[in-house]
Parts: C-alpha cells; structure tokens; sequence
C-alpha cells in the first residue's frame, strides 16, 4: 500500500501542493476500510499542512487507482497526516546532547 501510494503521488499528482514528499508510514485498520498515511514533507509546517490538503484533495485519484492497480476488496479511505515523528526525534535528541554536554 505504501509503495503503491507514493508511486501515483509521484508519477499522477499535478497539484503544486503537493511537493517533495515522503510516505513514512500506512496504518490499516484490521477490517482495511481505513488508513491512516503519514507524509513527511521537505520544507516547514506550513508546506507540510499544505500538501496534506493537496492530497486530501485528491484522495478520490488516488483511491481510483488503488482499486485499479490493487486487488482488495476494499479500498481504504485515507487520511493523509504529517508525521512528527522526525520532529520528535530531533528534539529528543537536542535534549540530550544538552544534557551531555552541561
């Protein structure tokens, strides 16, 4: 599911939203009516929210071509999300290396 998502936001997405993204992680639900799709975005907050409004906004294509290439009964909806876990990790970090060093 992973791979297949990031292959059409990179070859079918035209929106200037959605720029250099990564899919970090897809969360499916054991029933695999939902996923939850976490991005990580180059660039601050602000390009993150906008390319998670882009993909929102194209969910219906992406979700078209999940059935079409994808054979599952179901094709989740998804929720595209930022994924902070990157953010946490560095900060967590700092953290540290500030306690080492004092």
């Amino acid at each position: 599911m992973l791979e297949e998502i990031s292959r059409l936001i990179q070859k079918g997405l035209k929106d200037p939203r959605v720029g250099f993204i990564t899919i970090t992680a897809v969360q499916l639900t054991d029933n695999l009516k939902n996923a939850k799709v976490f991005i990580s975005a180059m660039g601050d907050k602000e390009k993150a929210a906008d390319a998670v409004k882009g993909l929102r906004s194209a969910q219906g294509y992406i979700r078209r071509e999940l059935g079409r290439n994808l054979y599952l009964r179901y094709i989740p909806e998804l929720d595209f999300r930022v994924d902070e876990l990157n953010e946490k990790a560095e900060r967590i970090d700092r953290l540290l290396n500030e306690m080492h060093f004092e």
